[in-house]
Order: structure tokens, then C-alpha cells, then sequence
């Protein structure tokens, strides 16, 4: 499991009053992961207040609060998976399984990411699985650049089209992450890492995750 810094918000700096707004849309997601870091609630309203904006101003760059949240927990993911990537040792469609197996681990071991879902559970939900909401398009976009990299370094030959594979492999975390609590699984990371262990084509034999790399 990542241990990701936290912010305090006494550490957080307050634009002076009057000075002009020059607030950039980097500023509002730092501001915005701070506050997701901290298990505090993203409020827009207060972001906005530090920076010398208006909520409409913010809604302009990413359409809602849930735009803002949306490109949060996507930039997590890639610097999350960026980073697994660069520790691994494995190659191939090992390196793909065990760079999964080390974020599906994060993000249901993080605690800002946990607090997050427990305060807006079907918000988050919304958020995170939604084809045409602001995380699952970059989340499945990151996946298929980590195919791209196994190709090109790896000499990897994917089972399926990339951009199908890298569909398959961000949707069935979703199922065993989030949304299949009848079934009793959701959060297995373990059982995660079989079914994207079959769809890669890795024997069983093999499949033990590798939480040391």
C-alpha cells in the first residue's frame, strides 16, 4: 500500500483580499486533492473562496463538482499506476497484471480514498464508473498506455485489441471494487487479479500476486 502525504488545511494560503483573481485550474484541483487527501469534504465553495474565484468560474473549467472530483481521482490513478509501473520488475502481460494488482490494492487500502466512498457512496460510484463521467474514459485511457508501454518494451502481444483489453481489464475492477456487493466481492482484489490474470492470458500457476516488487 502508497503512502500518499497529506495536507493539512492550516497549511493552506489564502489570497490576499483584493488582489485580482489569476487562479489557474491546476490550483483548483491541488486545492480540491488536499482536501480528498485530508478525508475532508471538496467544497467549491470554499475553494473558491482561497483562490479569489466564483463557483461559476470553476464550473466553467470542469462543469460541476463532480468534474472537479472526477479529475482528482483520475490524476490519482495515473500518478498511482505511473509509479507502479516504474517499481515493477516483471514484463509483459505480467507487468500489466502485477501493476494492476498494486492499484486495485491502493483503492481499497487507502484510507482518503475508503472515507470518500463512505461520505458520498453513490456519488463516488457515479463518479468513478459512469463511460461518459470524467474519470472512466482517463482511467481507461492510462490502462491502455500501460499496454502500449508492454508492447513497444516488453514485446507484449495483447490477447485482445488494445483498447478493448484495456476496456475489460478497468470494467472488471469496477465490478470487484464497487458495485457487486450481492455478490459478496466487492473490494476482493484477490479474486480481481484471477479473472484479469485469465483475460491476459497467465496461467494459474503463476497468478500469485507480487507484492514485492
Amino acid at each position: 500500500m502508497y503512502h500518499i502525504p497529506m495536507t493539512s488545511p492550516s497549511q493552506r494560503t489564502t489570497r490576499p483580499p483584493g488582489r485580482p483573481a489569476s487562479a489557474t485550474r491546476a490550483e483548483v484541483i491541488d486545492l480540491a486533492r488536499r482536501a480528498f487527501l485530508a478525508g475532508e469534504r471538496v467544497d467549491i465553495q470554499a475553494i473558491a473562496g482561497q483562490l479569489g474565484l466564483s463557483r461559476a468560474s470553476i464550473y466553467r473549467w470542469f462543469g460541476s463538482r463532480e468534474g472537479v472530483l472526477g479529475t482528482v481521482l483520475a490524476g490519482e490513478f495515473e500518478a498511482l499506476l505511473t509509479r507502479a509501473d516504474a517499481r515493477r520488475r516483471s514484463a509483459g502481460a505480467r507487468r500489466i497484471l502485477d501493476v494492476l494488482y498494486r492499484v486495485n490494492r491502493w483503492m481499497t487500502d487507502n484510507e482518503p480514498f475508503r472515507r470518500y466512498f463512505e461520505n458520498e457512496p453513490l456519488a463516488g460510484l457515479r463518479i468513478l464508473t459512469a463511460s461518459d463521467g470524467p474519470v472512466q474514459p482517463l482511467v481507461v485511457a492510462t490502462v491502455r498506455e500501460l499496454i502500449a508501454r508492454a508492447e513497444r518494451e516488453d514485446d507484449y502481444r495483447p490477447p485482445l485489441e488494445p483498447d478493448l483489453l484495456a476496456y475489460a481489464l478497468v470494467r472488471l475492477g469496477e465490478a470487484f471494487l464497487y458495485n457487486d456487493n450481492v455478490a459478496g466481492i466487492s473490494g476482493d482484489v484477490d479474486r480481481l487479479h484471477e479473472v484479469q490474470a485469465a483475460l491476459l492470458g497467465i496461467p494459474e500457476a503463476i497468478t500469485k500476486p507480487r507484492t514485492d516488487r
